[in-house]
């Protein structure tokens, strides 16, 4: 699995993303060809079919990252402020990989404390909706996404981050990923729409409502 979560096993063991350590003199090759035969390996060591469910929630974390980074860009060009918060959420959900990609069923004490996940994020991530929140009109109809390219883009990624979560939770439901995780994801579904919402509002966008069809 290429991009930034993929190919975990490997990613922490040559210490990628470690401040404390000096980098290589020569930067290692991006094809490996160890997943040539269908497997990839977790932080922990363990070789399993790239189809598995830890896979398939690190992939989905991975396109939520970049979905998010694309709404960043948009938003970005826009002068919204909220573009700092965009860019810490895409370095938690590297810890959330770190996290999926560490199974408990065979994580050492040593593993479980390099990648475990607070609580602390998903509060971080309550005070910030409730502070769009208060800003913005009641909610008395459905939105669709709409609103200007960067609230579209923000609910674009809204919607990759239930996928992500609608994977992550049987890992948290069979013991395999810490609770934290799942209960993040859920906030920043949360939070990424009213955001949405707020980037219309901003740039003075009209957020398209669901309609009934008439018979």
């Amino acid at each position: 699995m290429q991009g930034p979560l993929g190919t975990a096993g490997r990613r922490w063991r040559s210490g990628a993303g470690s401040p404390d350590r000096a980098a290589p003199e020569r930067a290692p090759k991006i094809y490996t060809r160890t997943g040539d035969a269908g497997f990839s390996s977790t932080f922990t060591g363990e070789r399993r079919p790239k189809g598995d469910p830890i896979f398939e929630a690190l992939g989905a974390t991975d396109e939520l990252s970049s979905a998010i980074g694309l709404a960043g860009e948009f938003s970005s060009e826009k002068g919204h402020t909220f573009v700092d918060q965009l860019h810490k959420i895409q370095c938690m959900l590297q810890d959330v990989g770190s996290n999926l990609a560490t199974p408990l069923s065979s994580a050492r004490e040593a593993h479980r404390k390099r990648t475990s996940f607070s609580e602390k994020p998903v509060l971080e991530l309550e005070q910030w909706i409730d502070s769009y929140t208060e800003q913005l009109p009641p909610l008395r109809t459905f939105i669709l996404p709409s609103g200007g390219r960067s609230s579209a883009a923000l609910h674009f990624s809204r919607a990759v981050c239930r996928r992500a979560e609608r994977c992550v939770v049987p890992l948290v439901q069979a013991g395999e990923a810490d609770p934290n995780v799942a209960k993040y994801l859920n906030r920043l579904s949360d939070y990424l729409f009213v955001l949405a919402r707020y980037a219309a509002m901003k740039e003075g966008k009209e957020e398209k409502i669901y309609i009934k069809p008439e018979p």
